[in-house]
């Protein structure tokens, strides 16, 4: 059980609803800043020729206070949005590109951002020491302070699963997905990408285990799906989709797409099931050889008993049945043998 106190935390965490706020325009704005510090520096310089303290004291106070309003202009690009929070309270997002002037002690928020420069950061440490640079791997998304809106695809690699039948299989999916909620993407989750990779990797091996690799490897006596991995795999992944869906909604995730990209046998019973679907294919080829074999030796003692050829008794015909059977259903050519004489 929760505490109280936990539950209303946890609540409070998932209900922050997304504000869009509308900024001043930055160019304007930038134009202000810029004439301010020029009117500053002029009154410093007038406040020194004309020993004015009040001048002077004016324009030095505006020269530290104008300046730091720079830090308020933010740049928004196409399919981007900007998540600001001020002391720590969520301030609201910016939805819309362009160029504006936001409260200069408004900070942005982007985990992308944050762990493309902690990689960076580790990896001039390590160049500095001479060691390798890590891979930041494919969670990275972009290096920007905004987030992008963009569809973005997510090769997570492959992994081992088993199936329903338990057969270790090799399974690998693409991924094509977008942030429709910038606001939790960045609030409700520590690290939306890395979020989404784990979340992947847990949806694929459940649906996964839920379906044999292959209808041929069910047994008869055994009630499964008839969907399998590799025939139904475009139904399946979108099985995946929906799952996976639900698991990312809270987080302002959107799932556009999954794709299987890799599906086979795990090393350790490839070779076996390879021999087992020679086997069962070379089965199939020889009961319909079988049977049309039989359907010709049948349509053949038919057509001579009715166009009265010969007349065969029943010792006759097995004979005839046996030696036909032969060569219809013999993989290699035979070799006829004339007998001049008596079959007695």
């Amino acid at each position: 059980m929760k505490h109280k106190s936990e539950e209303l935390t946890e609540n409070k965490m998932q209900n922050i609803t997304q504000k869009e706020i509308r900024p001043l325009n930055g160019m304007i704005m930038l134009v202000v800043i810029t004439i301010a510090v020029l009117a500053c520096i002029g009154l410093i310089i007038a406040g020194g020729f004309s020993a004015s303290i009040a001048m002077f004291a004016i324009g030095i106070i505006g020269l530290i206070v104008f300046p730091i309003m720079y830090g308020g202009l933010r740049t928004v690009g196409p399919n981007e949005a900007l998540v600001l929070t001020l002391f720590g309270n969520y301030y609201g997002t910016i939805l819309k590109q362009g160029f504006y002037f936001v409260n200069p002690f408004a900070t942005f928020n982007n985990p992308a951002y944050m762990k493309a420069a902690a990689a960076a950061k580790e990896a001039a440490a390590q160049n500095g020491r001479g060691g390798k640079s890590p891979s930041t791997g494919t969670a990275r998304v972009n290096a920007k302070k905004t987030v992008s809106l963009k569809n973005i695809t997510l090769n997570n690699g492959i992994q081992k699963v088993n199936d329903v039948m338990g057969n270790p299989i090799i399974i690998g999916a693409v991924v094509i997905w977008k942030v429709v909620d910038p606001t939790k993407a960045v609030f409700n989750v520590e690290d939306y990408t890395e979020f989404l990779s784990i979340q992947t990797d847990s949806t694929i091996r459940n649906i996964a285990r839920l379906y044999p690799y292959d209808i041929m490897d069910v047994e008869e006596n055994e009630q499964v799906s008839e969907k399998s991995l590799r025939g139904s795999s475009q139904e399946i992944a979108d099985n995946m989709k929906t799952e996976l869906n639900k698991k990312v909604g809270f987080a302002g995730l959107e799932i556009e797409e999954v794709r299987i990209t890799h599906l086979s046998y795990a090393e350790e019973i490839a070779a076996a099931m390879l021999r087992r679907q020679q086997a069962e294919a070379v089965i199939a080829a020889r009961t319909k050889i079988v049977d049309g074999a039989v359907s010709m030796v049948k349509m053949a003692i038919d057509k001579l008993g009715e166009e009265e050829v010969v007349v065969l008794d029943e010792e006759r015909k097995a004979a005839m049945v046996s030696n036909l059977m032969v060569v219809l259903c013999s993989d290699k050519e035979t070799q006829p043998i004339v007998n001049s004489g008596s079959i007695y």
